[in-house]
């Protein structure tokens, strides 16, 4: 017969003092459910916005809807024209520097 007087047990129990990471999780879940709920509404929006139709009867007469030049359009053309041209001339060109190794 075994006499157990004053003998200690030791037991390994967790505090209830501990934080739960499943709370933080559930926090984090629902913040991204609001951020997805308020982009479709934001993206809703915004489409509506961009999908209604120019209302040209708010124009006036005496407003006049602007228009480029064809003289302005005519001397961008010639610039890339001259740029395409000094391209072409740099790689016909042959090289000024011979190679050392042929």
């Amino acid at each position: 017969m075994k006499v157990k007087f004053f003998k200690k047990e030791k037991k390994f129990k967790k505090e209830t003092l501990h934080i739960s990471p499943i709370f933080y999780w559930k926090i984090a879940v629902l913040m991204l459910f609001f951020v997805f709920i308020l982009s479709f509404g934001f993206g809703y929006y915004l489409f509506t916005k961009i999908n209604q139709e120019p209302d040209v009867s708010n124009i006036s007469g005496d407003a006049q809807v602007k228009t480029i030049k064809k003289e302005r359009i005519q001397n961008i053309l010639d610039y890339f024209y001259e740029r395409g041209q000094k391209s072409e001339e740099i790689i016909n060109s042959p090289a000024p520097v011979i190679d050392p190794s042929l």
